[in-house]
């Protein structure tokens, strides 16, 4: 008897796009699963992460579902740590952003890249097994990690790509959160453009499979956008967790993300998104449209923000519309 492959939902874009409520809200669906940014397992469990805290409060190495997981998928004859170091060492050396389209031509060609796509196999069956889950949602956004993924034994991939005003997203990196640093304008939207270039190519190599989101049109209709979301992963839409714009929210064992992950219960998704229209300076503001211009338009942002999703050449329609409809040229960045 065939063993049914884990659907992988995995989130790509630049930080600060929607990416951990999007997640939390799926993870409450039944037979899903929210991990956070997986990419960052080994490094938070054993290394020198930002964060070792799972999104249920306890150490990635304490937690019911981590602590097996690392178990699991632990190598015959290595240590934690070893592993660990050799996972982030792949990581880093072939899967960053400005090796998508290696990755997305290649796959995993190089040794690395099979050792890396191994590793993953394991850990995704070893979650699945833990948790029951039919769907894993991965938050880890990371381009490179989202375009090995077809080469992932034992998984079926799916994507969403998560857009938001660069100007939006460079306010919210204007102030440190608990343990997430700050960054400037200028840097956050060189990463926006570098992310959504890369997040952009694996859609367009995989139209069927993925959506394209703007996180403004997600919170003006919640609702709509998680109930397409579900239907993309083959769940079942009367389980969408979103009543109006509430969203009563769980323990979830993210393993890092944004840290409003820890909130639960009663949630409710606000609709203005405009606090960088009052709050953002006149040079944060030019220096992020400057950086960000190739892909502002295409994306529905004009110079006053988000134009309507029914306008313009985004990828959205009043909810998620499928990127088969919208393919550009490809673009690349070394």
């Amino acid at each position: 008897m065939t063993t049914p492959r884990i659907k992988v939902l995995s989130i790509t874009g630049w930080c600060r796009n929607g990416s951990t409520i999007i997640g939390n809200l799926l993870n409450e669906v039944d037979g899903f699963c929210h991990v956070g940014e997986l990419h960052f397992l080994w490094k938070n469990a054993y290394g020198n992460g930002t964060n070792t805290r799972c999104g249920c409060g306890r150490d990635l190495v304490q937690c019911p579902l981590w602590s097996k997981v690392l178990a699991a998928e632990l190598p015959a004859g290595s240590t934690p740590e070893r592993h660990a170091e050799a996972v982030r060492r792949r990581q880093h050396d072939g899967l960053r952003t400005r090796h998508t389209w290696r990755v997305l031509r290649d796959g995993a060609g190089a040794d690395a890249r099979r050792a890396h796509a191994a590793t993953m196999a394991r850990t995704y069956r070893a979650i699945a097994e833990v948790t029951g889950a039919r769907v894993i949602v991965d938050s880890t956004k990371l381009p490179g990690e989202a375009a090995l993924l077809p080469s992932v034994e034992g998984i079926e991939p799916l994507y969403l790509h998560l857009v938001r005003d660069p100007r939006a997203v460079a306010h919210s990196w204007s102030r440190q959160k608990d343990y997430v640093h700050a960054m400037t304008p200028a840097r956050s939207a060189a990463y926006w453009l570098g992310f959504n270039l890369a997040s952009r190519a694996i859609v367009q190599r995989h139209p069927g499979r993925s959506r394209v989101l703007r996180y403004e049109d997600f919170i003006q209709e919640p609702a709509a956008a998680i109930r397409s979301l579900i239907e993309l992963c083959g769940g079942d839409p009367a389980d969408n967790p979103v009543r109006g714009r509430i969203a009563e929210l769980g323990e979830n064992h993210t393993v890092t993300g944004n840290p409003d992950r820890f909130r639960t219960g009663a949630t409710e998704i606000r609709a203005f998104d405009g606090a960088w229209q009052a709050e953002l300076s006149a040079y944060a503001r030019l220096a992020t449209l400057a950086l960000a211009w190739p892909l502002l338009g295409h994306y529905g942002y004009g110079l006053r923000g988000a134009r309507p999703a029914n306008t313009g050449n985004t990828h959205s329609a009043s909810t998620i519309e499928s990127a088969e409809e919208s393919r550009g040229g490809s673009r690349s960045r070394a």
